[in-house]
């Protein structure tokens, strides 16, 4: 059938997982609502931790807000529908919404893959050249690095876009995924799909293997000059300054690269263990990266720490501290009425001792 711009599909349903009881409905769609909010939750603390604490305005937590606010984007494109698909019986997206979501799907996972590269190179510059990493690092080539991430993103679900839009769906409109992607919606175009499918796996590849290229680099760098580190103990604190990033980026780039591979070399699974496989590492990097944060990282450990210590005093502690910070201030500098008594004083002693001379 040719190409042409025209469809008669006017809107999609969103599946799920095929296999799925109706009777489990509630409780997926209660499991899938507890992701959304602990990962809303989690992040929303970080981001006002790194509003609020002056420590954090460094390189390394510039990169990890930028990451934070696509974690939340990504979840807030994808969750709602599929929840709404299992809680109200509602899965019908409209034919215009599901590439929007096919987009931004495709656009937030790419450039959370040139953070995760950016923070690599970060790490790099931190531990590898110590002394020149202020230097290197500075806030503008930060800035020049995740503004590119941002912009380089756009590229290949653009492409993406234009290739699959036009397309003559006129076939069945139910799309066997949890949100609308590349591979889910082309597959059900009235066309032969693989000259289609080979330039976005091609792009996937570029995406996930160009900055997986430069994280091993990064790391296989930082291992060879840890390992110069004469004492053992400096070498496990310079790793576990590490140790955060290796977690987010092995949860985020393994499972990916196994799912792509697999499907384009024959591997074949059942379709709800696919999808379980995607929902996995689509959606939990989201909600337990704060967690990783906060557990793995000394100063959000210490901010974190620091805020609780402050919020459990009590009213009665916070007052008897005020007291004694004001009378530490007014034994250690007078105030300028005590100054005053005093100087009088000094004056008086000093006229009687003048006037017992002169008698």
């Amino acid at each position: 059938m040719p190409v042409g711009n025209f469809s008669f599909v006017k809107d999609f349903i969103i599946v799920g997982f095929p296999g799925l009881q109706p009777y489990y409905y509630g409780l997926v769609s209660a499991l899938l609502f507890f992701v959304y909010v602990f990962t809303m939750v989690g992040n929303a603390v970080f981001f006002t931790l790194f509003v609020l604490t002056k420590s954090f305005q460094k390189p390394v937590y510039y990169c990890i807000i930028n990451l934070v606010v696509c974690d939340v984007l990504f979840s807030t494109t994808t969750l709602p529908k599929i929840i709404s698909r299992y809680w109200f019986q509602d899965g019908t997206i409209s034919f215009l919404g599901c590439f929007l979501q096919m987009f931004f799907v495709h656009y937030f996972g790419s450039v959370t893959a040139r953070l995760l590269a950016v923070m690599a190179i970060d790490r790099y510059a931190a531990i590898c050249f110590p002394l020149r990493y202020h230097s290197i690092m500075t806030n503008r080539n930060v800035f020049i690095l995740i503004l590119g991430s941002w912009m380089l993103g756009l590229i290949g679900p653009l492409m993406m876009i234009i290739r699959a839009y036009p397309l003559p769906y006129c076939a069945s409109n139910a799309i066997v995924h949890c949100y609308c992607d590349h591979i889910a919606i082309t597959t059900l175009a009235c066309t032969d799909r693989e000259e289609y499918s080979y330039p976005a796996f091609i792009h996937a590849m570029i995406v996930l293997l160009g900055s997986l290229a430069v994280i091993v680099f990064s790391y296989c760098a930082i291992i060879v000059a840890v390992l110069r580190i004469s004492s053992v103990q400096g070498r496990m604190k310079t790793f576990s300054t590490c140790s955060p990033q290796l977690i987010i980026i092995a949860l985020f780039f393994l499972p990916r690269c196994f799912n792509y591979l697999s499907s384009n070399i024959n591997i074949k699974f059942s379709t709800d263990l696919r999808l379980v496989i995607i929902m996995m590492y689509s959606l939990l990097p989201p909600m337990i990266n704060p967690l990783i944060y906060c557990l793995r990282t000394e100063e959000v450990k210490k901010a974190v720490f620091i805020e609780r210590a402050i919020h459990n005093q009590s009213p009665k502690q916070k007052k008897v501290k005020t007291q004694s910070k004001q009378s530490k201030q007014s034994k250690g500098h007078p105030t300028q009425e005590n100054g005053q008594k005093v100087k009088t004083t000094n004056m008086r002693s000093k006229r009687q001792h003048t006037h017992k001379c002169s008698a």
